[in-house]
């Protein structure tokens, strides 16, 4: 199951607040694509399958499912906001290779 760090956390219940539905939760999953095999999807989301697993973060609620779980294992989501690195990134251990955009990995 990935983690959310504070930053990240904070974002995302300011984006979650913005969209004005307190019931949505933000699902991260991995498909098949991308330059290295495999890309980050990430989307806020109502629907909670019976085998999703879930995680709250400083209230705000995340959603992974089962297969997607399994390769996020240990991951961390972190958000920065700076000149050089703006935006959310995702720090994964099980990745063997990323590609240069950081959006797809091995």
């Amino acid at each position: 199951m990935i983690a959310l760090t504070d930053t990240a956390a904070t974002k995302v219940s300011q984006l979650i607040e913005a969209e004005g539905e307190d019931a949505l939760a933000l699902r991260v999953a991995v498909r098949p694509g991308g330059c290295s095999g495999f890309s980050y999807d990430m989307f806020f989301d109502t629907e909670i399958a019976e085998d999703d697993l879930t995680a709250d973060y400083s209230g705000v609620k995340v959603v992974v499912d089962a297969s997607s779980a399994m390769m996020l294992e240990g991951a961390t989501l972190d958000y920065a906001d700076g000149l050089n690195q703006a935006g959310f990134s995702i720090n994964n251990p099980n990745a063997q290779r990323t590609c240069g955009c950081g959006s797809s990995f091995s």
